[in-house]
């Protein structure tokens, strides 16, 4: 696995390089949060973190493993590059749920011959919609329709709306579909 370029690197590249490492060392993770947002839209949104939910079993040896690679501890769950500024790695407990929703089965992409895990785009909306639903967090819902813009193919927007009844986000879910109406309008007006 090709170092990446510290001073530039996005939220993918990061991922791929330090997820590689913990799944050569044994170390099964999951990206959530922020960073797959960026990932799913393609750099629209940048998080400025990752969260990474390690297996419990793999949990003792995370320091080691990212010392190896170069990242030192900042503060109790958190580690840096030094030659990385922009970027840190936090490393939350789980399990991965999404409100109510558990267990989550994961998206996996194999790269360089390693399985590396993260949300799916249905379970990244989720997500998000969670922190508008439960929080009233705007930037969350913002989030939430650029994912669904960057993969709509890739959204399953049947499970979303089930899974926004359950938690209590009938609105939410309307809401969702609204703005990507308007935007798709909005996108086709300008097209004519």
């Amino acid at each position: 696995m090709e170092t990446p370029d510290w001073e530039t690197c996005n939220e993918e590249q990061l991922w791929h390089y330090v997820a590689w490492h913990l799944e050569g060392a044994g170390i099964r993770s999951i990206l959530v949060g922020g960073a797959v947002v960026a990932i799913y839209t393609e750099g629209l949104y940048r998080s400025g973190d990752l969260d990474l939910v390690p297996d419990d079993f793999g949990r003792s040896r995370l320091a080691d493993v990212l010392s190896q690679i170069g990242f030192e501890p900042s503060r109790s769950r958190y580690f840096k590059h030094p030659a990385c500024d922009h970027l840190f790695l936090e490393f939350p407990r789980g399990p991965v749920e999404i409100g109510d929703q558990f267990p989550i089965t994961p998206a996996e992409i194999i790269v360089e011959g390693r399985a590396l895990r993260l949300l799916s785009p249905t379970d990244s909306v989720k997500d998000r919609l969670a922190g508008y639903i439960h929080w009233k967090a705007r930037a969350n819902f913002d989030q939430a329709v650029l994912i669904c813009l960057r993969q709509r193919s890739r959204v399953d927007f049947e499970d979303v709306k089930i899974w926004c009844s359950r938690e209590g986000g009938d609105d939410a879910f309307q809401e969702l579909l609204g703005r990507l109406d308007e935007l798709r309008e909005d996108t086709s007006g300008r097209d004519a």
